[in-house]
């Protein structure tokens, strides 16, 4: 149990009790307002506590919870569709429905129990003891090629490869609409959503840099192909710049339409190539996974003038 005695002063006077907790403890808001549904704020002078309770100077908080508990990452014997390994790194083609690694609404069945039960314990001397071996992400229905570290030099290495762009990675898109030139970029900045926390949005003045390099494959009668290069990855990056030009992701359950109705399990988007230098021998390498078959059969539908 941690326990915070917690005292208004006069820049939190008019400040709701849930953004006054969240600034002075390490919990989001979301979090602090399922504890304060709990009953576990209450203020000295016996006033009662909502979440929307506005605070005075001198209001004197007392907040009591229960920390979650660390998950205990285990090997799993789950299937990978390896591209290439040696001993510093394994090349993946992830299947579209996996998770990453272990988090909120998914303690295991990810990819880190997966390689932990594939590389064995030394996994976790790469990097994040909590995501060993992970240098970057694809969303749980991205599909395609990822890269994980297996010591903790190859970590440090392709993570600046990766950070620093000198990586490259090409998606594979079915966006709706058909977009208005061949080629083009899109700049603009990304922040999380200020009204859902499972979503990210283009924030102009507060969101990092995030720059999507885009050119059309093929068009079809009512969406587009697209190939896309990422300058920067941030969390979502092509969904959210695609869905803010007018063209979501086919199926995207978050930022697409909700009349989709394609034979696929998430976001039409798949992580087709990989280029990066073997952070052991510099030497330069290149990895693709072919497009999956739900993938190819959305594709096969959007060439039908009738499919909308």
């Amino acid at each position: 149990m941690k326990t915070y005695e917690l005292t208004a002063g006069e820049p939190h006077a008019g400040q709701r009790i849930d953004k006054f907790l969240a600034e002075e403890t390490d919990l989001n808001r979301s979090e602090i307002q399922k504890w304060l549904k709990k009953g576990t704020v209450s203020l000295r002078s016996g006033k009662a506590v909502k979440p929307n309770y506005r605070m005075v100077p001198g209001d004197v908080v007392l907040f009591s919870y229960e920390e979650p508990k660390e998950a205990e990452l285990v090997p799993q014997d789950i299937p990978l569709d390896i591209l290439y390994e040696d001993d510093c790194m394994i090349v993946l083609n992830k299947t579209r429905g996996m998770v990453v690694h272990p988090g909120s609404g998914n303690p295991d069945g990810t990819l880190v129990n997966a390689l932990l039960y594939h590389v064995g314990p030394s996994l976790f001397e790469a990097g994040d003891p909590e995501r060993p071996g992970i240098v970057h992400r694809l969303d749980k229905d991205t599909s395609g090629v990822m890269v994980a570290a297996k010591t903790a030099e190859a970590y440090r290495v392709l993570q600046e490869e990766i950070g620093s762009h000198s990586a490259q990675r090409k998606y594979v898109a079915l966006v709706h609409g058909k977009m208005a030139g061949d080629h083009g970029i899109i700049r603009l900045p990304l922040g999380r959503s200020t009204k859902d926390r499972m979503k990210w949005d283009v924030a102009p003045k507060t969101g990092k840099p995030a720059v999507t390099h885009f050119r059309v494959l093929e068009y079809l009668p009512h969406y587009s192909l697209l190939e896309c290069r990422l300058e920067t990855g941030r969390t979502h990056q092509i969904r959210v710049h695609m869905a803010h030009i007018g063209h979501p992701v086919v199926n995207d359950p978050l930022y697409g339409y909700k009349k989709d109705h394609f034979p696929i399990e998430g976001q039409a988007l798949h992580s087709r190539t990989l280029d990066l230098k073997h952070p052991l021998t510099g030497e330069r390498m290149h990895f693709e996974a072919p497009i999956p078959a739900d993938f190819s059969t959305c594709v096969e539908l959007a060439r039908r003038e009738d499919t909308l």
